[in-house]
């Protein structure tokens, strides 16, 4: 490709930045910028207005209001039925100004099972390596379950907006699972956006998360309690 050609897909303003926009909001655009069509139908439906700013690379994501929030890092993997996907997702979290790592697999063998993929996501999350984790299988149950294993992990399978940011306000999810087989691109797009761009919730919800995180505290002083004296015997 070349620089003028990397420049020009660049600075085109696409609809998933927009559809992760609070609507009356304005977002800040590289000079010279142009949008697609699909964009600019969804900024006129949301009333979103844009000013031009310095371009910066990548673009800060857009957080409720319309402000812009700090990028996220998010591990991304997927099994074999959910490649197609998570491949398509790639492209699309950097477009909303994410910065997504590819885990893998690098194809779509039959050989890749899910428990292999949703461990590495979700143990960059417990390791505190990434913000966010994204695991994409043919159902996301069986990966919510997974990485749910790790300590620190809050995995929550969601298959529409609604249960996104229930997942977010109520309980704190740091890990999304999807499946492939219930959700094409598109609304994927918009649960993922649901998901990035709604704040954990205070309060009562703070409250119950908490509880979460002590049922895990107490289950892992067990297991260690039992591990220690088991290797004294």
């Amino acid at each position: 490709m070349t620089p003028s050609k990397h420049r020009e897909d660049r600075d085109l303003v696409a609809e998933a930045l927009v559809r992760a926009a609070a609507p009356g909001s304005q977002l800040v655009t590289p000079p010279g910028s142009r949008l697609t069509p699909l964009a600019r139908d969804l900024a006129f439906d949301k009333g979103i207005t844009f000013t031009t700013g310095r371009y910066a690379e990548p673009a800060g994501p857009v957080g409720p209001g319309g402000f812009r929030r700090r990028s996220n890092r998010i591990a991304v993997a997927s099994d074999h039925g959910g490649f197609a996907l998570k491949d398509q997702l790639i492209p699309l979290l950097k477009e909303m100004g994410e910065r997504p790592v590819d885990l893998g697999p690098a194809a779509a063998s039959p050989s890749v099972d899910y428990p292999d993929f949703a461990r590495l996501v979700a143990a960059e999350v417990s390791g505190g390596r990434a913000d966010f984790g994204i695991i994409v299988d043919g159902a996301g149950i069986g990966s919510a379950m997974v990485a749910n294993k790790l300590p620190g992990v809050k995995a929550a399978n969601c298959w529409n907006e609604a249960s996104a940011r229930n997942a977010r306000e109520h309980n704190h999810a740091n890990v999304l699972t999807l499946g492939s087989g219930h959700l094409d691109l598109a609304a994927a797009r918009l649960v993922i956006a649901a998901f990035l761009t709604t704040d954990p919730g205070d309060d009562r919800h703070a409250r119950r998360a908490k509880k979460l995180d002590a049922v895990e505290a107490e289950y892992l002083r067990t297991s260690q309690i039992t591990a220690h004296f088991e290797e004294g015997r």
